[in-house]
């Protein structure tokens, strides 16, 4: 009866869509008149909604629309081109020993207001982020300082050697210095990007216009306008019918929808996003490694993923996605639910127990039925699951405040490092699952630490392998990207970070 349901629900949307979409999308000041009418303007829409555009925002630093937007307004350090670093604002840097580094910044960068951008600008970003509580501030806790030399030379110093340095600079977004603690600032930024903000509307609508005065190459479009859809069936058909360019993450249970359609094309690619379902280790019965184990003996996860997401997915064999740096392949935890149950027996265990498990129901594709799948697996073992679907605000402050048995939910390695996510989230001061492990804490700081990249894979493929046979969590599946592009676009490349560079992008007629 579900299945029927949602069908007929998607048949409705599908039959409905086009005036739905068309109505919504003028109402948002986006299409609305001649699909084939020739524009230089760039529509882009995003599946989640982007509600804040300060860089150094508490709560949404490693949002992946916000991300991508932000890259569209505000400039970079330096750029992140496959494994290697290229100049952006900084011109070169260097190390004159170990815990300094000295960047050389261009001279002739403006902000959109015309106000020369210089090393007190960015000093200032760098000693915020190093400050301030943010969901980045663990990338940057050995930064003690930094400081204008000159105009254009900035001081960094550390407290101890950070590898990671280059890699985190590509996150850290230049605003003007004597902006950085005014909120209504951030409702229309001014930065040195490509573009300018028009108008933003969170949660709704970003417009962005072509910046006259950007240092770098100039921008492709004109304009560029990124509306939120909420209905995924909506933004599908604007895409079908030419209000919208392009829509990604197409859902896995949607992609026949915009496959063989005329004007669009549909492309793939494995993304830095995955799936995690994290237990909460300083909660019992989860203080129990063997516990953890066993559920995941539990489950088929091979079975899981392939059932319901086909190629939209690829099961995972590390706690990180095999395209992120530092990523090392583990043994796969078979499906053994006579083993899991000899694993609860072992830990005192063998009647089951009862938990529960929270998610939000936006957070990735077909999330429910992974949750469902995952709690059917469990009570065949005696374990009952009480499903917590809940909203993502009380999602989140349950989250921060350990107020939870078990979270599913996406990550996604935002940098394509392992210390985005290894670092960031697995050592104890972080304290994010309740998992607390001194030997992995030194393990971690070593490879932020060290300047020699095959070290930091090294020491990564270790910090992998603790987490998986320790069980920290389950890792179901690395998400395969769906982009539906309008043929009509040119320039447009998939990313695995799911946020492809919009400023290159044109449109034909």
């Amino acid at each position: 009866m579900k299945d029927e349901l949602r069908l007929q629900r998607r048949t409705f949307l599908s039959l409905a869509g086009v005036g739905a979409a068309s109505a919504f999308l003028a109402a948002c000041g986006v299409g609305g008149g001649d699909p084939k009418a020739a524009r230089s303007a760039l529509n882009a829409c995003f599946a989640q909604p982007i509600t804040d555009l300060d860089p150094l925002s508490p709560t949404t630093t490693v949002d992946e629309g916000a991300l991508m937007v932000r890259r569209l307004i505000f400039d970079t350090l330096v750029h992140r081109d496959g494994e290697t670093f290229v100049p952006a604002l900084a011109t070169k840097w260097t190390q004159p020993d170990p815990n300094t580094w000295l960047f050389t910044l261009r001279g002739d960068v403006k902000f959109h207001d015309g106000t020369p951008l210089t090393a007190k600008d960015v000093a200032a970003s760098v000693n915020k982020v190093a400050k301030d509580t943010t969901n980045l501030k663990a990338l940057w806790t050995a930064v003690t300082g930094a400081e204008a030399v000159d105009d254009t030379t900035v001081k960094i110093t550390t407290s101890s050697p950070l590898g990671t340095m280059l890699v985190n600079l590509t996150l850290l977004f230049i605003a003007p210095a004597d902006k950085l603690g005014n909120a209504d600032f951030f409702r229309k930024p001014v930065g040195s990007g490509p573009y300018r903000v028009e108008s933003f509307t969170p949660s709704l609508k970003l417009s962005l216009v072509k910046a006259d005065n950007y240092w770098g190459t100039p921008a492709a479009n004109t304009a560029i306008t990124v509306p939120y859809i909420a209905e995924t069936s909506t933004a599908i058909t604007s895409v079908l019918n030419g209000d919208v360019d392009a829509f990604w993450p197409v859902p896995p249970d949607q992609v026949a929808d915009v496959t063989g359609k005329k004007g669009v094309k549909v492309e793939r690619l494995p993304s830095y996003v995955y799936f995690l379902n994290w237990f909460n280790s300083s909660r019992a019965p989860f203080t129990d490694p063997r516990v953890r184990r066993a559920l995941w003996h539990a489950v088929d996860v091979a079975g899981i993923v392939k059932n319901l997401y086909g190629e939209a997915a690829t099961v995972m064999d590390a706690p990180i996605p095999s395209a992120v740096f530092g990523s090392a392949a583990q043994t796969p935890y078979a499906y053994d639910p006579d083993k899991a149950k000899a694993l609860l027996t072992e830990a005192g265990l063998g009647g089951g127990f009862n938990s529960s498990m929270m998610w939000f129901a936006t957070n990735g594709p077909l999330i429910t039925e992974l949750a469902q799948a995952l709690i059917s697996g469990w009570a065949k073992v005696g374990v009952k699951v009480e499903p917590q679907q809940i909203e993502k605000a009380t999602w989140l402050d349950r989250l921060n405040k350990l107020d939870w048995d078990m979270d599913l939910q996406t990550n996604t390695v935002t940098t394509g490092d392992a210390d985005f996510t290894l670092g960031r989230l697995y050592a104890s001061t972080a304290n994010r699952m309740g998992y607390k492990n001194l030997a992995l804490d030194k393990v971690l700081a070593d490879a932020r630490a060290s300047l020699d990249q095959a070290e930091r894979k090294r020491l990564y493929a270790q910090a992998c392998k603790t987490i998986w046979d320790d069980a920290v969590g389950i890792f179901p599946a690395t998400i395969t990207t769906a982009y539906a592009v309008s043929t009509s676009m040119q320039g447009f490349t998939p990313v695995p970070s799911n946020q492809p560079d919009l400023s290159v992008v044109t449109v034909a007629g």
